[in-house]
């Protein structure tokens, strides 16, 4: 991180975000201390901010809606329409009780809003203890700041230690394990089977496995045109099963503009991630969203479990089955540590991760 000059003045950008890292406060710690404007390390540049402002549109847009429980076969077909089109869809009747889903968000709720010398004891930026209390995955690697905290948790193949997991979302989020994973299972195969492939084809893959759930946290921002939630990006795993309250400001690109997912209560989203776009051999996608920095007084709160592989030395690339001389891979084979280790020596952006393996 080079050092910058702002108004005549010498500003070292590096020295600051470690001195925001090392207060182990987070950006609600700072919205507490009761600032009016943010500090520059949150300042995006020019292009991000000026495609934040909507745009005019002439028709309504909204993200698919499935019923999960009607006959499989219209399931089927409705899942892989909408993986194809939006790569983003919303389900309902997914089997986890409305209850459940309120109480999860609750629960990280109360973990962010805990005093601050109570949460730094979580803050570290290493995941040893499955758990970790941070602002930033890519905070060091940004050219800006986004406005939120993060509550990560390994959840499989194991989960933590439970004293490891703060006592005030323990039980929420060994129940939320449990609902995730089944209907992570039952995606898989409906998503197997609307590629045409037998429905244990992409669980088989062990992407059932590694999973890691963050409960991300959005203070209300003094500023909020001149910075984002979190930056426009994809997904680096296989599948992203998200929890939404009801505040708003999810968006996905589709047919090069910005459409919001509005939250649904009781509803959950579904989103495709880089490596089930690559093993789909690019008929499923994986697109770009973001996150609006929250202009409300409540804070936002969204809690996300991504479903990546297990198996970390395999070869990963299209299934053979959708391979064929009239439709070649497009993308070459590649070891999951391999692109890992490539996703996080990066900040957020755009779709570089499947760029870069594409033939």
């Amino acid at each position: 991180m080079a050092t910058t000059v702002d108004s005549g003045n010498q500003y070292d950008r590096a020295e600051e975000v470690k001195r925001f890292d090392d207060s182990k406060i987070g950006v609600k710690g700072l919205v507490d201390s009761g600032l009016t404007t943010i500090p520059r390390i949150f300042l995006h540049p020019p292009e991000t901010l000026s495609d934040l402002k909507p745009k005019p549109k002439p028709k309504s847009v909204a993200i698919p809606t499935i019923d999960l429980s009607g006959p499989r076969s219209t399931v089927v077909e409705q899942v892989a329409a909408a993986s194809r089109s939006f790569g983003f869809f919303q389900i309902v009747n997914h089997g986890i009780p409305v209850q459940v889903l309120d109480r999860m968000i609750a629960s990280i709720r109360a973990f962010h809003e805990l005093p601050t010398d109570v949460k730094a004891r979580f803050y570290r930026r290493d995941a040893g203890t499955g758990v970790s209390f941070i602002s930033n995955v890519d905070l060091f690697h940004s050219k800006a700041a986004s406005w939120r905290d993060t509550l990560q948790i390994r959840l499989g193949p194991t989960l933590p230690e439970l004293e490891h997991i703060p006592e005030v979302c323990r039980d929420e989020v060994v129940q939320w394990n449990l609902h995730s994973t089944t209907l992570g299972e039952q995606l898989m195969g409906l998503l197997s089977e609307g590629l045409g492939l037998d429905k244990d084809t992409i669980k088989n893959t062990t992407c059932l496995d590694a999973r890691v759930m963050v409960g991300h946290y959005y203070p209300c921002c003094p500023q909020p045109d001149l910075t984002v939630g979190i930056a426009s990006h994809t997904d680096p795993g296989v599948l992203t099963l998200l929890l939404q309250d009801h505040t708003g400001g999810l968006q996905i690109k589709h047919e090069g503009e910005w459409v919001d997912v509005k939250p649904v209560h009781g509803a959950l989203v579904i989103n495709i991630a880089d490596i089930l776009q690559i093993m789909s051999n690019d008929e499923y996608k994986s697109v770009e969203h973001r996150v609006l920095a929250n202009p409300s007084e409540e804070a936002r709160v969204s809690i996300a479990v991504f479903f990546n592989p297990s198996a970390r030395e395999a070869l990963y690339g299209p299934f053979a089955e959708l391979t064929s001389p009239e439709k070649p891979a497009h993308y070459r084979q590649f070891i999951y540590n391999d692109y890992m280790r490539r996703f996080f020596s990066k900040e957020l952006d755009g779709k570089t991760l499947t760029n870069f393996y594409k033939l």
